[in-house]
C-alpha cells in the first residue's frame, strides 16, 4: 500500500502560505522554541491562532482548515510581537504589515501558445514600473505595450519588483523576494501585464537581486541567524548564507516561483560578482541549471569580465546565457562626454578601445586597471557576440547622476543619433 502524501510533499515551495485541498498550509524556517500563525481580520485583530509543529531542520508548519485566499496572517514566536512572512506572496499594507494568502490558480492565462524569443535574438527595453507611466502600476504599463512593439523591441526587462520599504524605489533594496511590490499593484496585476505582453509578442525578463537584502523591513534575522553569512560581506550589507541548504533553496526556488506563477521568461541577475558562495557548487550554477531546465534564460550584470560567467556549468562555469557589456557603455560614454569620474577613469573613449570592445564583447581581458593596479577580466573571444548585452544608457547611469539626465540630454542630438545607430548595428 502506498502511503498518502503528506501536506509538506504537496507543497510547491518549502516556505510560505500555500493553498492546498481543504485549507491553507503554512511553513517557515526559524530558530525558535515554538511558532504560531495569527490569522487576522481587516482591523488586525486575531481571528484564530494556528500552533505550528516543529519539523527537522528548524522548520515549523501547520494547516488551517478554515483558511483560504485573502486571509491576512503573521508569524508569532512569543507573546509580544508578530512578524510578516519572509516568503510572503503579497504585502497589501507594506513590508512591515501583515502577509496575504494568495491563490495563483484563479488567474486566467491566455498565453498557452506563447514561445519566448531565442535569447540571442533579444532586443531589450529596460522598464521601471514606477516611472514608466504616470500611474506607475502594472496595469497602467499594459496601455504602453503597443508603443514598445512599434519601437521594435521583443522583450521587456522589468526592474526588481520584490517588495521594498516606501512607495518608490529602484527595487535594489527589496526585502521580500516572493511578493510583488504592492505600490505597483497586486500579484494578478503583474500576471495581467505578463499575459498582455506575451499576447503582443513581447518576452518578460525580471531583474532579481540575490546579492543582499535591503535594510528596512528585512526580518530574516528575526527568523533564523543563519540566513546571512558570517564571512561574506557585500558593499550593501551582509551576504546571504549559501552554505546553508535552506537559504540556497529560498533563493534558487525564487526563480522557479516567478516562472511557474507569473510566466516570467528569464532573469537579469543584479551584481553577480557580489553573490559570494564558497560551496562546492556555486549558487549561481545551481540557479542556472534550474532555470534552463524550466525553459528560461539568464543574463548577468557582472563587473569582473569573467569568462566563467558565460561558460557552461559542465565546463566549470556558471552557465549564463548573456552578460551586460558595461565596457561598451563606458567607452561610448567617455568618447561622447569626456567624463572620467569613478569607473570612467579606466577608459579613454578612443576608436581603438571601441573597436576592441566590439570585437571581444568587453575591453578589459586581463589588463591592469588604473585605480588599484589589479588585473581585470579574462579572454572572451570564444563567445559569440550575441552573448553580450549592449546599451548606451541604463538605470545606473541615470540614477547615479544628481539630476538623472539621460545620455541624450548631455550630448548633441547628432552625437546621440550616431551612438543610437551604433547600438542598433552591434
Amino acid at each position: 500500500m502506498t502511503p498518502a502524501p503528506t501536506l509538506e510533499s504537496r507543497r510547491l515551495h518549502p516556505q510560505g502560505a500555500e493553498i492546498l485541498e481543504g485549507g491553507v498550509h503554512y511553513r517557515t524556517w526559524c530558530k525558535h522554541d515554538h511558532a504560531s500563525v495569527l490569522i487576522l481580520d481587516e482591523r488586525m485583530e486575531v481571528r484564530r491562532t494556528i500552533r505550528l509543529r516543529s519539523e527537522r531542520g528548524d522548520y515549523f508548519s501547520g494547516f488551517d482548515d478554515q483558511g483560504g485566499a485573502g486571509d491576512l496572517y503573521r508569524y508569532c514566536f512569543d507573546q509580544e510581537r508578530s512578524w510578516p512572512d519572509p516568503a510572503s506572496r503579497f504585502q497589501p499594507t507594506g513590508v512591515h504589515g501583515s502577509s496575504l494568502v494568495v491563490d495563483p490558480a484563479t488567474f486566467r492565462w491566455t498565453d498557452q501558445t506563447w514561445v519566448a524569443p531565442p535569447c540571442p535574438e533579444l532586443v531589450l527595453y529596460e522598464l521601471h514600473i514606477g516611472t514608466f507611466t504616470p500611474e506607475g502600476t502594472f496595469r497602467a504599463a499594459i496601455t504602453k505595450l503597443d508603443h514598445l512593439v512599434r519601437l521594435g523591441v521583443n522583450a521587456i526587462e522589468i526592474m526588481p519588483v520584490g517588495d521594498f520599504a516606501g512607495e518608490r524605489n529602484w527595487g535594489y533594496d527589496g526585502v521580500l523576494l516572493y511578493a510583488p511590490a504592492r505600490t505597483y499593484g497586486n500579484p494578478d496585476d503583474l500576471r495581467a501585464l505578463v499575459d498582455a505582453a506575451h499576447g503582443r509578442g513581447l518576452g518578460i525578463i525580471l531583474d532579481v537581486v540575490y546579492n543582499h537584502m535591503g535594510p528596512e523591513g528585512n526580518y530574516l534575522g528575526v527568523y533564523h541567524p543563519e540566513y546571512f553569512s558570517p564571512e561574506h560581506k557585500t558593499p550593501w550589507g551582509a551576504g546571504l548564507n549559501f552554505a546553508q541548504e535552506t537559504v540556497r533553496e529560498f533563493v534558487a526556488g525564487n526563480t522557479i516561483y516567478w516562472m511557474r506563477d507569473f510566466h516570467i521568461d528569464g532573469f537579469r541577475l543584479d551584481a553577480t560578482h557580489a553573490i559570494l558562495d564558497s560551496s562546492e557548487e556555486h549558487i549561481l550554477a545551481e540557479i542556472s541549471e534550474r532555470v534552463h531546465e524550466a525553459g528560461g534564460f539568464l543574463i548577468a550584470e557582472d563587473d569582473r569580465n569573467a569568462p566563467e560567467v558565460l561558460r557552461r556549468v559542465n565546463e566549470g562555469g556558471l552557465g549564463f546565457n548573456g552578460v551586460w557589456s558595461d565596457d561598451f557603455h563606458h567607452v561610448v560614454r567617455v568618447a561622447l562626454t569626456s567624463e572620467r569620474e569613478g569607473y570612467y577613469e579606466h577608459f579613454c573613449g578612443t576608436p581603438t578601445e571601441l573597436a576592441e570592445t566590439l570585437q571581444h564583447g568587453w575591453l578589459f581581458r586581463g589588463q591592469r586597471i588604473r585605480r588599484d593596479g589589479k588585473l581585470r577580466g579574462g579572454e572572451s573571444i570564444q563567445f559569440d557576440p550575441e552573448r553580450f548585452v549592449y546599451c548606451i544608457t541604463n538605470h545606473d547611469q541615470v540614477g547615479n547622476r544628481a539630476f538623472g539626465e539621460r545620455l541624450g540630454q548631455v550630448i548633441e542630438p547628432a552625437a546621440y543619433r550616431a551612438a543610437s545607430a551604433l547600438l542598433c548595428l552591434v
